[in-house]
C-alpha cells in the first residue's frame, strides 16, 4: 500500500486541471471532467498508476442518480473514492441520454476532485447560491484555504489510514496551511 500511497501524493500535489470550459452567460471558467481527464492522464503513467472510472445507477425515494466510482491502482492496492448526482429525467432541453450523461460527468468530476484532492472553491458550483441568502454568522476568512481545510478535516475524518491522508493532504496543501492548521489536522491521526 506504501508504493501506492507515494505515487498517489506525487499525483496529488503535481496535478494541475485547468478551467478551459467558459459559460458565457454566467461569465466563468469551470474544469470539466474531460479537463480533469486530460491534465491526471500522464501523470498516473508517469507514476505507475491506471485509473477506472465505473457509474451506477440508483433510486432514492423515486429520485434517479448515478453514482460514479474512481478507483486507482498501482497494480497491487487500490484506492477508490465515489461521488453522487441526481438525475433530472425532465430537464428542459435535453433528451433523456443527455441528462444522465450529464448528471454522469457532473459525479466523475467531483469523484475525481476527491481522489487528486482539487479544490473547486472559485469553480460556479461553489459559489452558486442557487437563489438562497447568502447570510452567515460565520466569520469571513479566505474560501479557498477554510474551504480546503475543512474538505481535508473531513477527508482525514473518513479515511482508514489517518497517517497516510494526512501526508496526502501535507504533500498537496503544506505551503498553504498554516502551522497550526497543520497541527489541528495531526491531533486527527493519532
Amino acid at each position: 500500500m506504501e508504493k501506492l500511497n507515494k505515487a498517489l501524493i506525487k499525483v496529488q500535489s503535481e496535478l494541475k486541471a485547468p478551467k478551459n470550459q467558459r459559460n458565457n452567460f454566467g461569465k466563468y471558467n469551470y474544469r470539466s471532467a474531460e479537463d480533469i481527464l486530460e491534465a491526471v492522464k500522464p501523470l498516473l503513467a508517469k507514476n505507475g498508476l491506471s485509473m477506472t472510472i465505473s457509474d451506477f445507477i440508483h433510486e432514492v425515494c423515486g429520485i434517479p442518480y448515478v453514482e460514479s466510482h474512481v478507483v486507482v491502482s498501482d497494480g497491487q492496492d487500490e484506492r477508490s473514492v465515489s461521488a453522487q448526482a441526481g438525475i433530472d429525467p425532465n430537464r428542459k432541453g435535453m433528451d433523456i441520454a443527455q441528462s444522465f450523461g450529464s448528471s454522469s460527468s457532473y459525479a466523475r468530476k467531483y469523484a475525481m476532485n476527491g481522489m487528486f484532492l482539487i479544490d473547486d472553491t472559485k469553480d460556479a458550483d461553489a459559489t452558486n447560491t442557487h437563489g438562497q441568502s447568502s447570510q452567515s454568522s460565520k466569520p469571513s476568512v479566505p474560501s479557498a484555504t477554510s474551504d480546503a481545510f475543512q474538505k481535508s478535516i473531513d477527508y482525514l475524518k473518513s479515511a482508514k489510514d489517518k497517517a497516510q491522508a494526512f501526508t496526502m493532504i501535507e504533500g498537496k496543501y503544506g505551503s498553504t496551511f498554516s502551522e497550526k492548521q497543520l497541527g489541528a489536522l495531526k491531533k486527527f491521526v493519532k
